[in-house]
């Protein structure tokens, strides 16, 4: 099996490969501390060493209840939000076809989404969509009381009890969990619903290798084995046994840590391929989440390319000279399409008659990425032989990885996320939530 690359030598004229290559000794160590659960955050390091720690049993457990619930259903709504949501998007939109709302006998149910926002019109619409279909849903919360998922969850749990029955709809519902305590877990041990277990060591964004991401995309038929095994490669590629010039993800992490520290401050992940638009939302998250605290870290954004070429190019390309640009390219696609050839050539397309789609689109790849660099934007290419499960895991992991590297090079715990409350606290203020009468009085003479 091939394995994914990372190219950093569009970096050098930036910086220096010797700069980068002096991060060595630090990124390695890093990386062990990461192996051997040494480091910052230490007691959510329970990813790092996840997938070769998946048994034969679990996979065979989560294939079996996805068998039961595929072969009842025609879609499962998967309720969460972050972590809990962005990885099962990622894979699911990158290996699906692209219309597979719109295909009729589908094979498999399709995935819709809930609990990742408080959207009164998007929950009645989907609400209207699932009067005419048979469903399950996959509610996954370590509490049960993120506010999200939580009235996504209690509105849809009531639909469904209606349309289905209480008896029945138990048996249509998974709630993915802490394995004791929390509001989902006492629901679910009420209700006789059949549970997973989200582990104590290893947060949201770190999560789509769990039971998280496993069993939705287990449910709407996801090869999960060949995902795993992916993960399971790219940890021993990863590994800080593996010299930092063969390790993708200390080349990674070292790379836009000298970026970083020359004053570039925003990294754009672009592609080329759209089915990898919700894994950059994914990216967004878990760079942003892992890196931005104590007044530091670079700012995860992304764009779709071709398509934001005609939107945000001119930025890239002329705007302030801040940015990284990542890209995912993908080398082989699961299709063929060439370009016919007219009499009258209108529209001038003649000279690529004959060629295949993708190769126009590489070499847009390639035409876009010399001239973002002579504009001034070092990039860094990730290359993937082929968009499959296989491959899509060993993405995840590699990312996951360099991700926890990057944060430790930057000085700050990967594995925490105490700006997220700061709007919490705000919003039940806001609602009057008992215990927040103070908090309550201070915004309420704010905003008069």
């Amino acid at each position: 099996m091939e394995a994914l690359k990372v190219d950093i030598s569009k970096v050098f004229g930036f910086v220096p490969k010797a700069d980068i290559y002096g991060l060595a000794a630090d990124a390695v160590a890093h990386a062990r501390a990461l192996e051997k659960k040494t480091g910052k955050g230490n007691d959510f390091l329970g990813w790092v060493n996840l997938p070769s720690a998946i048994s034969d049993v679990e996979l065979k457990d989560i294939e079996k209840t996805a068998f039961m619930i595929r072969k009842q259903v025609e879609a499962v709504v998967v309720i969460g939000i972050g972590g809990s949501y962005l990885g099962t998007r990622a894979v699911a939109e990158a290996l699906s076809h692209s219309f597979l709302h719109l295909k009729k006998n589908r094979k498999n149910p399709i995935i819709l989404y809930a609990g990742q926002n408080i959207g009164e019109d998007y929950l009645n619409e989907l609400m209207e969509i699932l009067n005419g279909m048979k469903y399950a849903i996959v509610v996954i919360s370590k509490s049960g009381t993120t506010t999200e998922p939580a009235i996504a969850f209690r509105i849809l749990k009531n639909h469904l009890e209606k349309r289905a029955g209480r008896a029945a709809a138990k048996d249509l519902i998974i709630a993915i969990t802490d394995a004791q305590k929390g509001a989902l877990r006492s629901t679910a041990t009420k209700e006789g619903y059949k549970t997973y277990v989200i582990p104590d060591d290893v947060g949201g964004r770190y999560s789509v290798l769990t039971p998280v991401g496993l069993v939705p995309l287990a449910i709407s038929g996801i090869d999960v084995r060949a995902l795993v095994k992916g993960a399971i490669d790219m940890e021993k590629l990863a590994s800080s046994s593996v010299p930092f010039e063969q390790n993708p993800c200390n080349l990674y992490a070292a790379a836009r840590t000298m970026l970083y520290r020359s004053g570039k401050n925003i990294e754009i992940l672009a592609n080329f391929e759209n089915k990898l638009h919700f894994v950059a939302e994914w990216w967004k998250q878990l760079y942003g989440e892992s890196e931005g605290k104590e007044g530091k870290g670079i700012f995860p954004a992304s764009v779709d390319l071709s398509a934001d070429l005609h939107s945000m190019g001119q930025y890239i390309q002329e705007g302030e000279r801040v940015l990284i640009e990542t890209v995912i390219s993908v080398n082989e696609t699961s299709t063929r399409l060439e370009i016919p050839k007219t009499k009258e050539d209108l529209d001038g397309l003649n000279y690529i008659a004959g060629k295949r789609v993708d190769t126009v689109n590489k070499m847009a790849e390639l035409g876009t990425m010399l001239a973002h660099v002579d504009g001034g934007v070092p990039n860094i290419r990730i290359e993937l032989p082929k968009l499959n499960e296989y491959y899509l895991g060993q993405l995840m992991y590699f990312f996951e990885k360099a991700c926890g590297i990057s944060g430790y090079l930057l000085g700050v715990n990967p594995f925490d996320q105490p700006g997220v409350e700061a709007y919490k606290k705000n919003m039940f203020a806001l609602l009057e939530k008992r215990g927040f009468e103070e908090e309550t009085k201070k915004l309420r003479t704010r905003i008069l």
